[in-house]
């Protein structure tokens, strides 16, 4: 059976590590996306490591996030490399990132500013908490939200501590409902010619 390609001719930028970012650009890689994943030279995805069982030097849950993408390292304190990362930023489709609450404007990576510069351009945020609110600049990660929202407390045994859900599904969720995001907003801009900034939290 031939596999298609729906979304042949999209590229899309990965800043991403973990799981709700590697995810979202995992289905769109399958989807025949050509999804290009950054990561810091010095540690990589963080997915690297979380074995065993690993294959090679790398965990295989790293594997089967990234599948299908192509791969570059990038120092975003290093100038030539920063500007190289403008670059790829302004030749993509689509951006999805989950780093850190700030860490892209501490690098003068700003999306508002990227995108008046490309008005195509579809960003993707996925933080712990969102774009707003009291808690938008907390960093946090799938076991934290799996317990602050009460998932943990249904899960386990009586008179024992809340156990976490053993698959990443509140990372995973995030990704499938960042993935819903761009393809809407994809949509629209098939209409209007304007990209959008699509938020997702944890």
């Amino acid at each position: 059976m031939q596999r298609t390609a729906p979304l042949g001719g999209l590229t899309v930028l990965e800043l991403g590590h973990s799981v709700a970012a590697p995810y979202a650009g995992l289905i769109l890689a399958e989807l025949g996306a050509r999804v290009i994943k950054v990561e810091n030279p010095a540690t990589g995805d963080y997915a690297r490591g979380w074995g065993p069982p690993f294959l090679g030097d790398d965990a295989t849950v790293f594997h089967a996030l990234n599948r299908s993408k192509e791969s570059v390292t990038l120092d975003f304190s290093d100038p030539a490399q920063k500007a190289a990362l403008k670059r790829l930023i302004l030749d993509s489709d689509a951006v999805i990132q989950n780093l850190r609450p700030g860490l892209l404007e501490k690098f003068g990576v700003e999306a508002d500013a990227l995108r008046r510069e490309k008005p195509e351009l579809i960003w993707c945020d996925i933080g712990a908490f969102g774009k707003s609110g009291p808690l938008a600049s907390k960093p946090g990660y799938d076991p934290l939200a799996q317990a602050s929202s009460g998932i943990m407390s249904i899960t386990g045994e009586a008179d024992r501590a809340p156990v976490r859900v053993g698959v990443s599904l509140v990372d995973m969720g995030a990704g499938m409902w960042t993935v819903i995001g761009l393809l809407a907003a994809l949509c629209e801009r098939g209409a209007t010619g304007t990209g959008a900034r699509v938020s997702t939290s944890l």
